[in-house]
């Protein structure tokens, strides 16, 4: 069991390191685009299935509520909060398009759109971020594997290459602190972490 511990923490670490390594240009560049909207009043939109649904309200509130004393509250929502919301527009019209409706009535030019999966496939995000293009938002999926349909749909697309659902999501986390982090030392605060 302990092989097995240290394997799979090496792997994590292992696929982490590479990722970063290889897109840590991309990140700066997204952090910087994320800061100007911020600082012009845009709002995060924040969205995922599954444990990616629990990822993107993880992103929202650290945004939203951030633990450290000094960084300032950022507006950020998670799409896949309103249980009531989502099951409406489920049942009414149809799942693949519960995000996509949701920015269409809150979001404005200046926001930003977050879709994250570990598959890059799913209708509902795919729909979102085509929605988000028509109003103007800047788009950024967090994916795995080849990134799936979303890798040719985001602003911003970073592709975990794995075909662990496990090593992505693991990277996907580092990722969003990440870049939560960095979107307040671009806005001017001290880097405290």
């Amino acid at each position: 069991m302990k092989d097995a511990i240290l394997r799979k923490a090496r792997e994590s670490a292992e696929v982490k390191e590479q990722f970063f390594r290889e897109e840590s240009d991309r990140i700066e560049a997204l952090v910087r685009a994320m800061a100007e909207r911020f600082a012009r009043g845009g709002r995060l939109y924040t969205m995922g299935n599954g444990g990616s649904a629990t990822d993107a309200q993880h992103v929202a509130v650290e945004f939203f509520h951030p633990i450290i004393e000094k960084r300032r509250p950022l507006p950020a929502l998670a799409l896949t909060a309103d249980q009531a919301l989502m099951t409406a527009i489920s049942n009414d019209r149809d799942f693949a398009k519960v995000f996509a409706d949701q920015l269409r009535v809150l979001a404005r030019a200046d926001d930003m759109a977050l879709a994250i999966s570990t598959s890059g496939h799913s209708p509902n995000l795919v729909q979102a971020l085509v929605t988000g293009h028509e109003l103007g938002l800047l788009t950024i999926a967090f994916a795995g594997k080849d990134g799936g349909r979303l890798h040719d749909l985001a602003d911003y697309c970073f592709v975990v290459p794995s075909f662990s659902i496990h090593r992505i999501q693991e990277t996907h986390v580092t990722l969003y602190h990440m870049v939560w982090d960095l979107v307040h030392v671009a806005l001017g605060e001290d880097d405290v972490i």
